[in-house]
Parts: C-alpha cells; structure tokens; sequence
C-alpha cells in the first residue's frame, strides 16, 4: 500500500466504519476467527452493492475488493467523490468486460496476498437476485492453493434489505454479519487432481457460507445480467 493509500485509508477507517456501526448497528460473529495479520482470503455471499463497504467496516484490518473499473471513471466531482470512496476502502478496478479479466484479477488478488494482505471474494461471482446462494466459481480455491492463505467464509444476513438490488440508496436495516472457521488448505491437497482439489475447497466454503446464512443452495452458477 502506497503511503498515500496508507492515510487515506487510515482516514477513513477512523470516520466511516463507526459511523456506520452507529446507523446501521451490524450485529457481527466470529470476528475472532479472523487473523490479524498475514495473508487472508475472506470469501463471502453476495446480496448487495453494500457488501463491500460492510465487511471492511467490520473487519478492524484493510480488505480489499474488486470493484468495476466504471466506478474509477466517472467524472466531475460526483465521478471524483465515487473514485475515493472506493480508493479510500482500497477496492481495485477490474474491467469484467475485458475477456481476460478473469486471469486478471486473480493476478490482483495474488499480488495483495503476496504482500500479506486481505482480499475478499464472492465466489458466486455476481449479486443473488432472489436469495439463494450460488454454486461457487473456483478462482478462491486457486487462490488459496497459490498463496497458502487462509480462508475465512463469511456469511452476510439482510444486506438485501440494507440496499436491494436496483436500489441507490440505503436503508435502516440491521444486517449481520458471521465470520466462519478458517480453511487452510496447506498440505491438505497434495497429490489431488488440481481441478478436483478446487472444486473440493470451493464447495467447503460454500457449505460453510450455507450453514451461517440458511440461504437455499441454488446448485447451479449464477449468471450476470447484462446490464450488471
């Protein structure tokens, strides 16, 4: 992190994270679960556009998320004010039109890992429209295997109902917010077939984003509108 990252994100842990605990009151479990050093992949469910403002505002140690490139574009002092809200919570652009942008962001979140950082995930891939969870993409499980990170799961309660899908603003809604038991996968995996070994710790960390939230477990993956 850039020094200048450093005090802007400092900055703003120091003003918005308990402005928002004192609106919207997130009721938070397991915190103890996450370390707090070293590298850490936390992979959660995905409701809303808020989930990336709500688990770094919860987690007391810098989380950084991927966000769509868009939101770094804008101009004007909206465009301007939307491109430090999201630097200031240390969210990285990534073009999801881009057909590479996959390979991408998985570099992105290797180079965040490799400097001992958090990065947070939703291996759905995109915001669940009518409440189930989806069956997860592997690119978390490639990133543990890579890394060596630990992952917590995360499992997020009524962020839907905190700002619905469509919605541009947010409402008074207590969400909560459940940090599961660490998945190390060192050494665990040795000697499995890479494609079954990501597909075993991506259906381990979806069971256990399942079992925190008692969302219906879709079974198939979830597709981006075009318009998302």
């Amino acid at each position: 992190m850039r020094q200048d990252e450093r005090v802007l994100y400092g900055v703003s842990h120091r003003i918005v994270p308990p402005l928002l605990k004192a609106v919207w009151r997130p009721h938070v479990i397991g915190l103890e679960h996450v370390p707090a050093t070293g590298p850490l992949i936390l992979a959660s469910n995905h409701q809303s556009f808020v989930d990336s403002v709500v688990i770094p505002a919860v987690v007391p140690r810098p989380v950084s998320f991927l966000a769509k490139s868009d939101y770094f574009e804008g101009t004007g002092i909206k465009g301007r004010l939307m491109k430090e809200w999201f630097e200031a919570f240390r969210a990285l652009p990534i073009d999801r039109d881009d057909s590479k942008a996959a390979l991408a962001s998985l570099d992105t979140a290797l180079s965040v890992l490799a400097e001992g950082g958090a990065f947070g995930i939703y291996p759905e891939g995109t915001r669940s429209r009518d409440g189930r969870l989806y069956r997860g993409r592997t690119g978390v499980a490639q990133l543990a295997l890579t890394s060596g990170a630990p992952i917590v799961p995360v499992g997020l309660r009524d962020t839907d109902k905190l700002q619905p899908v469509g919605s541009n603003r947010p409402r008074l809604v207590r969400v909560t917010v459940t940090f599961g038991e660490a998945i190390d996968v060192r050494g665990q995996y040795d000697g499995v077939p890479p494609g079954r070994a990501r597909r075993e710790i991506t259906d381990r960390v979806m069971t256990a984003i399942a079992a925190m939230t008692g969302q219906e477990q879709a079974g198939v993956y979830n597709e981006r509108p075009p318009d998302a």
